[in-house]
This record gives C-alpha cells, structure tokens and sequence, in this order.
C-alpha cells in the first residue's frame, strides 16, 4: 500500500527562535526510527528567499522552499514558530513581521491542520486564525496577545492546546509536547512515548500540563501579600477561611478579594488551591506517599477534593500524573 505523504511544513524568518524550528523536526524525524514503514512526513523548510536565515541563536538556516513555492501545495502540517524582542528591563515582546503573516495566510488556507510554536501564536493571531479560538503561547507574552487579539481566547497556563484543526503550543521546550501530540493525533500514543524515550525525555506531557508553578510566580507588589502568601504556605494543611486571611491583612473580606485581584489576578480560593496542587505535585513527583496522606498533608482533606482539584487545574487526575512525572524509582 502505497505511503500517504504528509507535508509538513515549517516556516522560516529572521529571529527566529531556533529551538522552535529544529525541535518539531526533530520529533517527526525521529518517529521513522520507531515504525517499520515510512511515516510518510516530509518536512520543508519556507522562508520568503532560500538565502539563509539567521535564527535568534545566531545559527543560519537554509530553507528547503519558498513561501511562493507552496502557495497553491497542499500541506498537511503548517508550523509557525515566533520571534522575541528583549528590552533593557528584560521585557519580552513577540515580533511578528507583516509580510509573514501575509504568506501564513495563504498557505493556512490549503493546510490540514495549523500549529503555532511558543510566541508563534501571534503571527496566527495576526493571520486572524486563532479568532474564536482558544490558544496559548508563552507565559511572557501572553498578555500581549490577549490585549492585541481580544477576539483570542488566551489560556497561558497550558504547555499547549488543540481547538478544532488549530494547535498551539507553550515555549520553549514545549514544542516538543506539541510535535510529540501532533504524532500521537496522527499515529497513536505508543508511538508517540517511544519518540519521547528516544528524546530521553522523562514523559510526554499531557496538554493540560501546566507551564506555572505557584513557587514560581512573580514576586509580591506590596510587604502586605508577601506576608498572605507565607502565611499560606504556613496554614497549607489546614482549613483557610476568607475571615481568616483578612483578618491577617487587616482588611475587609472584599478588600481582600480586591487585593488579590489587583496583585495575583486570581482570588483568593482559586490562590490556595494552586498553591495546594502545586505542592501535591511535587509530593507526587518526587514520594511514593499514599493519596490519602497527600491530600491530608496539602489541606484537600479528602482524597476526592484532591482528585477534583487536579481536574480543575491540570486536566488529569493525581494518579495519572504520578505515573507520567514521578522521579523517583
């Protein structure tokens, strides 16, 4: 039976991030190692010329096609990676150039399926294919995309997510969760794990995967939340009322949700349950504690609360995700 050939192709331009490029390439072509019959993906380089293109990493990349030479192709796979600009603050902007926006859109419209790589969700947003979308992009610019691309339905919390034929996917290292999704959508997920060990990577990540951490979240905007959220972490196993923590902060309750809008944009429940997934996570990651005494030990309680929280947040269950992120034999 003859192979279905699978155009994927990848586009090209100055800056662009260099990781976003060679690591979906990589996922496809390592899958070849994994099937006894060709897989069928042909993976083309596009940029406006085929001079080369110098990448964020200063390394030059020669692209196999012009944006020309495909206009009227059809594709099975349109990857579009991103490019960032850097500010004397270290702010991070994504940089999207009309022209390319322009060719995305003409190759979008004979594409079977449209995956955009971290900041690379801007130049879709730009081509208007993420409109009535749900997308994400990297946590850094997130912001940017949704004050730019109002009729975008921005999540910066997973690592990437599908919304009909359009992926998009987290950065850096996330692209190769989406490449490695977009192979199991296509071939299954034995396949799809195998590439990942062959990646020497721990597990494939599940879409709902999330890019933060609560530990990880910006630093406070005022002594007075720092102080909240050190009394959390404290009182973590314990119950936490609203009452409690305003009667810490010496406000009243609606001035706390207020607070906690203004300075973390979540309120303060939504708060305490992240912080309380986050450090079940990481119980789960690295123990081999019973569920029971995790979720005692994270203030859940109950085993259902914690399994209702990891649904909430995660789109998985704890059991699942210990099987997929435990580090510990």
């Amino acid at each position: 039976m003859a192979t279905i050939e699978r155009l994927i192709v990848i586009v090209l331009f100055e800056h662009v991030d260099l990781l976003d490029v060679s690591g979906p390439a990589e996922v496809f072509a390592l899958l070849q190692r994994e099937m006894d019959e060709p897989t069928g993906y042909r993976v083309v380089l596009v940029a406006e010329t085929l001079a080369p293109v110098t990448t964020s990493a200063g390394v030059r990349v020669l692209p196999d096609a012009t944006f020309a030479d495909l206009a009227r192709r059809g594709i099975d796979t349109l990857v579009v990676p991103g490019a960032v600009e850097v500010d004397a603050q270290r702010g991070v902007r994504a940089v999207v150039a009309p022209a390319v926006v322009a060719w995305v859109k003409v190759l979008a419209a004979n594409t079977r399926r449209i995956a955009s790589v971290c900041v690379g969700a801007h130049v879709l947003a730009a081509a208007g294919l993420l409109d009535g979308h749900r997308a994400t992009t990297h946590w850094s610019t997130a912001r940017q995309l949704a004050d730019e691309h109002p009729e975008v339905k921005v999540d910066a919390d997973p690592i990437f997510i599908r919304d009909r034929n359009v992926w998009t996917g987290a950065g850096l290292t996330a692209c190769l969760d989406l490449a490695l999704a977009l192979v199991a959508d296509d071939f299954g997920e034995r396949l799809a794990l195998r590439v990942a060990r062959q990646l020497v990577m721990f597990l494939k990540r599940p879409s709902g995967q999330s890019q933060f951490s609560a530990s990880l979240e910006p630093a406070s905007k005022t002594r007075r939340m720092d102080a909240l959220r050190h009394y959390i972490m404290r009182r973590i196993a314990e119950p936490i009322t609203i009452a409690e923590l305003a009667a810490q902060a010496h406000v009243s309750d609606r001035q706390l949700t207020r607070i906690f809008k203004t300075e973390l944009n979540t309120t303060p429940a939504a708060y305490i349950e992240s912080v309380r997934v986050e450090m079940a996570r990481n119980r789960l990651e690295t123990t081999d504690e019973p569920l029971d005494h995790i979720a005692a030990a994270c203030g859940f309680n109950t085993t259902d609360t914690l399994n209702r929280a990891f649904r909430r947040k995660l789109d998985t269950t704890p059991a699942e995700y210990r099987g997929r992120f435990r580090t510990v034999c």
